[in-house]
């Protein structure tokens, strides 16, 4: 994976700084070309507890900032049914505007903490 500098570096003072734990775990977020993809992590154990992606809802090619939100929900659909209501949130070093807060927003609507 080709991860830039700068974003390499952000990316590991993220995680220096938050941890998921079975209490509260780390919703992590990855953007491709094409799709968003979150997961609900419990880094105790290494375990991913719930996922979600956009390829999971029949998005085509390109990702929208509308189909994020929706990814967002749904994530935070699947983590309230199997009991997860507090998370932390995990940017993956991208800057918290569009898609990323999109993600973020559907899944505070959706029911999460964070």
């Amino acid at each position: 994976m080709a991860l830039t500098k700068s974003r390499l570096r952000i990316k590991r003072g993220i995680r220096n700084k938050i941890s998921g734990t079975a209490e509260r775990p780390r919703i992590s977020v990855f953007k491709s070309n094409t799709k968003i993809y979150a997961q609900i992590i419990d880094d105790e154990k290494g375990h991913t507890l719930v996922s979600a992606s956009s390829a999971e809802l029949g998005a085509e090619k390109n990702t929208s900032v509308e189909l994020s939100k929706e990814v967002g929900k749904k994530l935070a659909e699947k983590a309230v049914a199997s009991g997860i209501s507090s998370v932390v949130f995990d940017r993956n070093g991208y800057i918290y505007h569009g898609k990323v807060k999109a993600l973020a927003d559907g899944a505070r609507e959706g029911g999460l903490k964070f």
